[in-house]
């Protein structure tokens, strides 16, 4: 099964310990089913400084949540809705809100 989310879109986490929040997706991995999202599941990585320019150090970055765990944040509706796939009269698909219709 594929979902279909894409970089930049809005999501919201349906399970795990992030549940109810929301965030924009800056990366999908499809080969492994995981999206990373902004400020969402935040873990601490240590790093060993390189040189002078790059420190090393303690810095927070996100980890990847199952897709399974995350829905497409629906604007007008204010919650996490399914969508479907239709073509515009240009030849050109959108993302439609299964409950209210508008473009997600």
């Amino acid at each position: 099964m594929t979902i279909k989310l894409k970089k930049n879109d809005n999501v919201m986490v349906l399970a795990g310990k992030e549940k109810g929040k929301s965030g924009k997706v800056i990366k999908v991995d499809r080969e492994k089913n995981r999206v990373y999202i902004e400020k969402i599941n935040m873990i601490k990585r240590h790093i060993k400084p390189r040189s002078a320019q790059e420190p090393g150090g303690i810095i927070d970055k996100e980890a990847s949540v199952n897709m399974s765990n995350v829905a497409l944040y629906c604007s007008k509706c204010k919650k996490a809705v399914r969508f479907s796939i239709n073509m515009d009269d240009k030849g050109k698909k959108i993302r439609l809100c299964k409950k209210c219709g508008s473009e997600v």
